[in-house]
């Protein structure tokens, strides 16, 4: 970089506003590449300090006034503006123009298909207005919105509808007042032409507040799904956290440009199209369930996240951790508690613990940043989530409820940190969490070590447990932590021994606090089975010498769903190990007779819900496994994949055979129950279409399919095979469905996946599908960050095309769109953990990247970072 280098934010250098601004007045006249936004607030002064620093980028000033007076004592700058010589309290008039439609970044005021919409997390209204664009500045907003009436009928903003009219030239105007302080990040604004899907909620103390949802002409039947998810949010809300929504109206708009899935603002939550659009024809089981958790979410921040938000953005998992785990929650009430755990777990235990090992390591409260966006990861959301989650397990539901209350009453209003989360639950529960606070500051993956020893004669059974955590990037010297560790012993015939310690019976939960600690079981009348690491009671990695017979057992006698997947998993886990060094010698793949008939018994089992043994019977992913290697062999881990999942089909066949015939459904449903089906059904096929003589069922599922599901199903089943006819499936789907991008992104994913030996000439040809667009975040996730994280084999391939590739489209999207570029350079940052050859390649890339003029920000921080490891 030519420029001089992007600086670090810590968090201990966090100094409360010279300012704050209690209220703020916004009209915008709309205009694609001349927008004037007036901006009038109420200013006061917080310290002793006559000058007012606002945040500002890409605006071209016309005006300030403060008292009605213009005031020329400014200075202006590329990152803002400062105001001087002000009075201790005044009002702050600023008039700026911006162009929407030059905005390819997606952050403040944009337009997408025509629409104006706004994306103003983390620090997206700088680029509105000029602003003290902060999280701990909290006003009340009134927002005039402005535009032509033909063009833009619908013209949207927080709050509740307080006027409307008529103007000249053919524009109207809409103003809207939101009577809750918010900071700035939280403000939305929507202009376009829509489909409007409405309906009502009463509230549990009988208000009725007015449902909207917002869909491109055309989409209305795609509604419906999001709008039953959101009525079930509400009502699940008031249920389970006795938390009650608090404006008239509640309003979703559904955009198609949007770098990220959803936006919480208050009253108007602007979405991804991709998390509101749905239905049998064009959206998946997989889309149902995504909608149903991403409409929760956002619900779900209208408490946790706008009345109470965060002080600092480095408190960003106050609001995003707890909100994921309401999430989780509400998902789990509402479908498969076990498979939706275990489909958290999974991303914990790939892509997370990956994220905990690389470069960009950090605790869920970071102490450093250079660039905010960076920090809207797995860490910080679904870590963040475990690390409630382990609240939740310590204090209970009762207790736990109670800390969320009392939070509520101290904070309401205000701009929160962590500290005061978890020292409302400390104080609610009279639980002390002095020493589990480390989770907040301290970074990487540990490992809990346990061995076991069992005295035939005193009836005693031991679990020394040993905890590390490897160092990382960011901090060199790690503390022993609290870490919530959920055991059950069985007997022999699969029953549980009740837990007793020092006389006293004693919960399954041990509290692990030490480097070094052990737990002595009483009256343990024969050496017993152990399952541990429960619910995943903690993001741990689990060190234990299981035999295969003790995990046999467990997958058969385990009370709790999700061990007995884990147990399968541990099973699996140890012989992908083991085959990866035959491979590595030359050898073939093997699985002994066990552990076949150990998933044989899975498969069998009428018990276990259809759901729940599609889990069981899944393999863990290349990036999963590849997190168990300090330097992983990609070729080998591949094969071993591969040839597991082929050893299982041709041993399995006839049960699989069967279970896919008959849990073959005439109707399409979306509940839960039939969706279980379907996903083990389709489980079933990508299995057996790996045998010869199954291969057809594949083509025959997709031309008899009458559901997205069952199509995608098959055609990922031909694609994963590489079978002969999967062009022609492929191409038909195009042909049938190019006129809709959402659709295709479906599309664009297989192809970015297929393992085929020319993949990346097909991605490249795939650019210039017409429904393909780079400035599009969704088409360029499906495609590019397919090709990139699932398809190991060939972005990895050892002449170094597919990194080059990679740099490549990096360089375009610094220059549109530097947060979606972020994102998708995350798997170059994992460098170390291929080979020498490899890593060479990749740092070449990176190097080049480092040496553009213009690197933004976003990329920077992550480059420069991965370069120094």
């Amino acid at each position: 970089m030519t420029e001089s280098a992007p600086k670090a934010k810590y968090r201990s250098d966090y100094q409360s506003p010279s300012h704050t601004i209690t209220d703020v007045n916004l009209t915008f006249d709309l205009h694609e590449t001349q927008t004037r936004v007036t901006a009038i607030s109420q200013v006061k002064q917080m310290a002793n300090e006559t000058t007012l620093t606002l945040d500002g980028e890409g605006i071209e000033l016309v005006q300030i006034s403060v008292n009605g007076q213009v005031w020329q004592d400014y200075a202006q700058t590329d990152t803002g503006l400062a105001i001087h010589n002000l009075p201790e309290e005044f009002e702050l008039a600023i008039e700026n123009i911006i162009s929407p439609s030059t905005n390819t970044a997606l952050e403040g005021l944009y337009i997408s298909d025509g629409a104006y919409c706004t994306q103003c997390e983390a620090e997206g209204f700088r680029r509105i207005t000029y602003f003290l664009d902060r999280p701990d500045v909290l006003a009340k907003y009134t927002t005039k919105v402005i535009a032509d009436k033909e063009s833009f009928p619908y013209l949207l903003s927080n709050g509740n509808k307080i006027e409307e009219g008529q103007l000249e030239n053919g524009k109207h105007f809409v103003a809207w007042e939101d009577p809750h302080p918010k900071p700035s990040y939280l403000f939305a604004l929507v202009a376009g032409d829509f489909d409007v899907l409405r309906d009502k909620y009463t509230t549990r103390s009988g208000r009725d507040v007015a449902l909207e949802i917002f869909v491109d002409k055309g989409n209305l039947d795609r509604a419906n799904h999001a709008m039953v998810s959101l009525i079930n949010s509400m009502k699940w809300d008031e249920e389970r956290f006795g938390l009650e929504y608090d404006l008239d109206i509640y309003m979703i708009v559904a955009v198609d440009f949007f770098n990220m899935g959803a936006m919480e603002n208050k009253g108007l939550n602007v979405f991804n199209s991709k998390f509101v659009l749905a239905n049998d024809q064009t959206a998946t089981d997989t889309d149902y369930l995504g909608i149903e958790a991403v409409i929760g979410h956002e619900y779900f921040h209208n408490w946790t996240g706008n009345r109470v938000t965060c002080r600092d953005w480095f408190q960003l998992s106050l609001k995003e951790g707890l909100t994921v785990f309401r999430d989780q929650e509400f998902s789990s009430d509402l479908g498969s508690r076990s498979v939706n755990r275990i489909n958290n777990v999974r991303i914990i235990r790939g892509p997370q613990f990956a994220e905990d090992a690389s470069p960009m390591s950090h605790p869920i409260r970071p102490d450093k940043v250079i660039e905010m966006n960076n920090f809207y990861t797995l860490t910080v959301y679904e870590k963040g989530s475990e690390v409630i989650r382990m609240m939740h397990t310590l204090l209970g539901e009762d207790k736990f409820q109670a800390g969320m209350k009392l939070y509520f009453e101290r904070h309401d209003g205000t701009a929160a940190t962590c500290e005061n989360f978890v020292a409302a639950m400390e104080d609610a529960s009279g639980i002390d969490l002095n020493q589990f606070r480390l989770w907040y500051s301290q970074s990487g993956t540990p490992t809990v070590s346990v061995t076991e020893q069992y005295d035939e004669a005193a009836y005693t059974y031991t679990l020394s447990v040993k905890q590390t955590t490897p160092a990382t990037q960011d901090q060199a010297e790690k503390q022993a932590l609290h870490i919530p560790f959920d055991v059950e012993l069985y007997d022999e015939q699969g029953k549980v021994f009740e837990l007793q310690r020092n006389g006293e019976l004693c919960g399954n939960v041990l509290n692990i606090t030490e480097s070094e600690q052990s737990f002595v079981f009483e009256n343990i009348s024969s050496k017993p089975v152990p399952s541990m690491l429960r619910e995943f009671s903690a993001p741990v990695r689990l060190n234990f010498e299981y035999s295969d017979e003790q995990l046999a057992f467990l997958m058969i006698h385990a009370r709790n769903d999700f061990a007995k997947w884990d147990a399968g998993q541990m099973l699996l886990a140890k012989y992908i190990k083991s085959n990866v060094e035959a491979v590595q010698k030359g050898a073939n793949v093997e699985l002994p007779e066990l552990v076949v008939d150990a998933f044989r018994g899975v498969v069998l089992n009428s018990e276990l819900e259809p759901a729940f043994i599609a889990e069981a019977l899944s393999l863990p992913s290349f990036n999963e496994v590849a997190g168990w290697y300090e330097t992983v062999d990609v070729d080998a881990v591949c094969d071993v994949l591969k040839g597991i999942k082929l050893a299982l089909a041709s041993e399995l066949q006839d049960e699989m055979s069967a279970l896919y015939h008959t849990l073959a459904q005439a109707d399409y449903t979306i509940e839960h129950a039939a969706i279980g089906k379907r996903s083990l059904r389709n489980l079933c096929l990508q299995y057996l279409v790996n045998v010869p003589e199954y291969a057809h069922l594949a083509k025959d599922q997709y031309q008899s399919a009458n559901n997205m599901t069952d199509t995608i199903a098959a055609m990922s089943a031909a694609n994963s095979a590489s079978l002969t006819f999967r062009e022609e499936i492929m191409s038909d789907y195009s042909e049938k469905w190019s006129h809709d991008g959402l659709v295709m992104d479906k599309w664009f994913a297989l192809q970015g996946a297929n393992p085929s030996k020319d993949a990346l000439v097909n991605v490249k040809a795939c650019m210039s599908h017409k429904a393909f667009s780079l400035s599009n975040p969704n088409r360029t996730r499906s495609l590019i960050g397919s090709f990139l994280n699932m398809n190991p084999r060939r972005f990895h391939d050892k002449s170094g095309k597919g990194y080059q590739f990679a740099g490549e489209i990096l360089t375009q999207l610094n220059e549109s769109n530097p947060q979606v570029a972020s994102r998708l350079i995350d798997p170059l940052l994992k460098l170390k953990k291929y080979d020498s050859e490899r890593q060479a390649l990749i740092t070449l890339e990176l190097e080049k990247l480092k040496g553009l003029d213009n690197l933004a920000k976003d990329l920077f921080e992550k480059v420069t970072k991965a370069l120094e490891s």
